[in-house]
């Protein structure tokens, strides 16, 4: 089959030669072909041009908020480094408060970070702080620290009910323990103190407690029980007035009632007693404000 071919024929407006190319239309298709692929590789230079332009922006955008998280990770890591010396020093702290309240094992029972523990480990995965031990030492604090907590409200329950000051001012007339009775001049035990004062002088509680017996009571005539816990109990005998009654709750220093003669007495005073688990003990040794 013959090739097909046409003619291009070149006309100058000057007089000269007329030109003329003889091609094929194998070649004119070649040509178009390839004005076809410069076009298509041109529109995709640009195309690719202008997308990377956008991209550059974005990658800019992007360093940008790249140093943003930069810089609020070391402020997290200073904050996580002030915590963890906050941590470390209420430690110390706690164990101070745990060697008053009793507790001076507080920080040695196990392998766990304790009182005064390790400082914050750094995680190797990661390259930042271990936020689980840190976690767990403030867990460990806060429980420890209860603990520490109910002990000193224990002890501070135990102060303030432990008699500590003599619930009447006067003149120590008679002591404890064995004594000639003022009544019948036989050898007798005396079971408390007796302080002398006037008549009507207020008789104050010696320490927090609940009033248990209040009223006359054989020879310590007018008389009040107060019981402190603890195994203490405190009587205060020949009262010429009760200021009190069963089931009143007492704090020290509080008058439970006025200095008299009543019951099996020679003259105005005060007889006062501390029990200790049942037992009569000497009260001076609970008076401390001598």
């Amino acid at each position: 089959m013959a090739t097909e071919h046409h003619t291009i024929i070149f006309v100058p407006h000057a007089r000269a030669r007329l030109r003329k190319w003889r091609i094929s239309t194998l070649q004119l298709r070649s040509a178009l072909v390839t004005i076809l692929l410069l076009s298509g590789a041109a529109l995709y230079i640009s195309w690719s041009y202008f997308n990377t332009t956008i991209d550059r922006d974005q990658i800019g955008q992007l360093e940008r908020e790249n140093q943003n998280l930069r810089e609020i990770n070391r402020s997290f890591e200073e904050s996580i480094r002030k915590l963890e010396g906050q941590i470390t020093s209420y430690e110390d702290r706690t164990r101070e408060l745990a060697i008053v309240a009793g507790l001076e094992d507080l920080g040695a029972t196990d392998d766990e970070t304790g009182i005064g523990g390790e400082p914050v480990h750094v995680d190797p995965t990661t390259g930042g702080y271990d936020l689980a031990s840190l976690m767990g030492r403030a867990g460990t604090l806060s429980g420890r620290l209860e603990d520490v907590r109910e002990l000193l409200e224990q002890r501070e329950l135990q102060i303030s009910s432990t008699p500590a000051i003599s619930p009447v001012r006067g003149i120590l007339t008679s002591g404890f323990g064995f004594r000639r009775d003022p009544v019948h001049g036989g050898r007798a035990f005396h079971q408390g103190i007796d302080i002398a004062a006037s008549r009507g002088v207020p008789v104050t509680a010696a320490a927090d407690g609940m009033v248990i017996r209040s009223g006359r009571n054989g020879g310590l005539g007018k008389s009040v029980y107060i019981s402190h816990g603890f195994g203490v109990v405190t009587r205060y005998g020949h009262l010429s007035e009760i200021a009190v009654q069963p089931g009143d709750e007492i704090e020290r220093g509080q008058v439970i009632g006025k200095v008299g003669n009543t019951g099996r007495s020679t003259g105005y005073h005060l007889h006062y007693e501390v029990h200790v688990d049942g037992k009569a003990v000497n009260p001076l040794a609970y008076i401390l404000d001598r």
